[in-house]
């Protein structure tokens, strides 16, 4: 892949959530972390929307962009988690599905029948990266719904988990009939 596919406009914009997650580790002002999160969630919506409706959809979009989301979210937790307002209970609620799906990509990369198989966006995915960040503003402005949201994250990661292996296990038998 060229250096001007790796660095196009989306990808750029994905890599920036590497960046608001490191200022969100600077910044301990409640304020200024909810801004960093409204412009992680709306920097997620752009850079999807501009690969598509600019044509400048790639496989290394497809991989940073899940990853950014993630490098966000972890940090961010584990930043709350450090302060003490997340349970380590709740701190790995919120990393279920990752691990789940990192899980998942692996052995989908060792077993030879499955490799042919892709890993796309899912809804469920994205709902759960939507509820996700949620709750990351509401820790701080209504800490009094954080379990509520911990466990709406728990519940829609188990869907989302069922939902990403249902599709890997179809993709898989969509590739051995091919």
């Amino acid at each position: 892949m060229s250096r001007r596919a790796l660095f196009n406009l989306p990808n750029t914009i994905s890599l920036s959530r590497v960046v608001l997650a490191l200022a969100f580790v600077l910044v301990s002002e409640p304020w200024d972390r909810i801004a960093l999160i409204a412009v992680a969630g709306f920097t997620d919506f752009m850079d999807g929307w501009l690969a598509r409706h600019g044509k400048a959809e790639s496989s290394a979009g497809a991989l940073l962009d899940p990853l950014a989301d993630r490098i966000f979210v972890l940090v961010a937790i584990s930043t709350y988690l450090i302060e003490g307002q997340l349970t380590t209970g709740q701190y790995f609620v919120f990393l279920t599905r990752d691990i789940a799906t990192a899980i998942g990509f692996l052995v989908a990369k060792i077993i030879p029948t499955l490799r042919p198989a892709v890993f796309r966006a899912r809804l469920l995915g994205k709902i759960v990266t939507v509820v996700q960040l949620i709750t990351l503003v509401v820790i701080v402005l209504l800490p009094e719904l954080t379990e509520v949201l911990v466990m709406t994250i728990g519940i829609v990661s188990a869907a989302s988990i069922v939902d990403y292996s249902i599709a890997l296990w179809r993709g898989r038998a969509r590739s051995s009939v091919a």
